[in-house]
């Protein structure tokens, strides 16, 4: 394992829950681990200090760097969802699903809890500003913004994400039809769909975001699966197909992303290894993404996906630098 090429720095909603993986994160690089008052109030400061400065602080990125470096990686590349800042929220409003019924109040609700970042180029400057830093401790800190595809939205998404100083820029499908398909409070629409003709549909909602050719890397290729409503594969093979050959035609690389497998109820890396096989007979390029969204989660389970990679062939994973992608050894 020597990259994470898809590791977020922060997420909402800001619920207990959040409070309490936050705290989690922070007691892993803590030495004293007393459970003691004392112990408890020192967490609690962190905790505090952690929420008043965000997540765009150097103490809390000084833990992706610590993380790193614990675990051997010599590239990490931090990236913010688009959804998250205040530049786009004229975008996904008009793409997503927000009408007056259940799910669009949810959505609404969910968007203005996520929506808190003013600008992207507080991401960019931050990030830019501790590239040196972590490649004097051997680590190289990449830029890069993941960005939700929705057709017909080429040309708003395309003004929103060029000019920018990224090193990579991810193209995911998060919604279908404007729904949110990954969030477990909406889940239950899953139960109204034939999911025959969900998965068709996804899948030319992902050769549609390949086609744009505004991405570097396409993620999380089969992020559908995330509740575990999928039909039997042999029935999604000719949708792997399909993606395989449009990833091909178009030069774009996609990626390991083990975030589904410790994350959600699916326990599984995407793309699955039916996908992944597909995937290796076209000779697509492929980098390695733990999706964390916390330090500690940083490089989880890519040793397992690594060695995925070998199976099928895989000598080189992909790595970018200003949108010039090269490969690296899988060693």
């Amino acid at each position: 394992m020597t990259i994470d090429y898809h590791v977020h720095l922060e997420e909402g909603p800001y619920s207990t829950n959040w409070i309490a993986r936050s705290a989690k994160a922070l007691e892993f690089f803590s030495q004293d681990r007393a459970h003691s008052f004392t112990w408890m109030q020192d967490l609690l400061e962190k905790l505090n200090n952690r929420v008043k400065e965000g997540c765009y602080s150097e103490r809390w990125l000084d833990l992706y760097l610590e993380r790193a470096k614990q675990l051997g990686l010599k590239e990490v590349g931090i990236v913010d969802h688009l959804y998250r800042f205040h530049d786009a929220l004229d975008y996904y409003k008009k793409h997503m699903y927000l009408k007056t019924d259940k799910l669009g109040k949810m959505q609404i609700k969910w968007l203005n809890q996520i929506a808190v970042m003013p600008s992207m180029d507080q991401f960019i400057a931050f990030i830019q500003s501790q590239k040196e830093k972590w490649a004097n401790q051997g680590v190289h800190l990449k830029l890069g913004i993941e960005a939700d595809f929705f057709p017909n939205g080429e040309e708003e998404l395309s003004k929103l994400i060029t000019d920018k100083p990224w090193d990579y820029v991810i193209g995911s499908v998060h919604f279908v039809k404007g729904w949110g398909f990954d969030n477990p409070d909406a889940a239950y629409l899953f139960k109204k769909e034939n999911l025959m003709d969900l998965y068709k549909l996804h899948t030319s909602y992902v050769c549609q975001s390949i086609e744009s050719q505004l991405f570097d890397i396409v993620a999380h290729l089969d992020n559908l699966k995330v509740f575990s409503y999928r039909p039997d594969e042999q029935l999604l093979k000719d949708y792997y197909e399909t993606v395989a050959s449009t990833l091909k035609n178009n030069n774009v690389a996609s990626e390991v992303n083990t975030g589904l497998s410790y994350r959600y109820p699916i326990k599984e890396s995407c793309p699955s290894l039916i996908y992944l096989q597909t995937l290796a007979n076209y000779h697509i390029p492929m980098t390695l993404s733990s999706d964390a969204h916390y330090p500690d989660d940083l490089g989880t389970n890519l040793d397992q996906a690594k060695g995925q990679l070998k199976k099928y062939g895989y000598e080189n994973i992909v790595a970018f630098s200003n949108r010039k992608r090269y490969n690296i050894p899988i060693v």
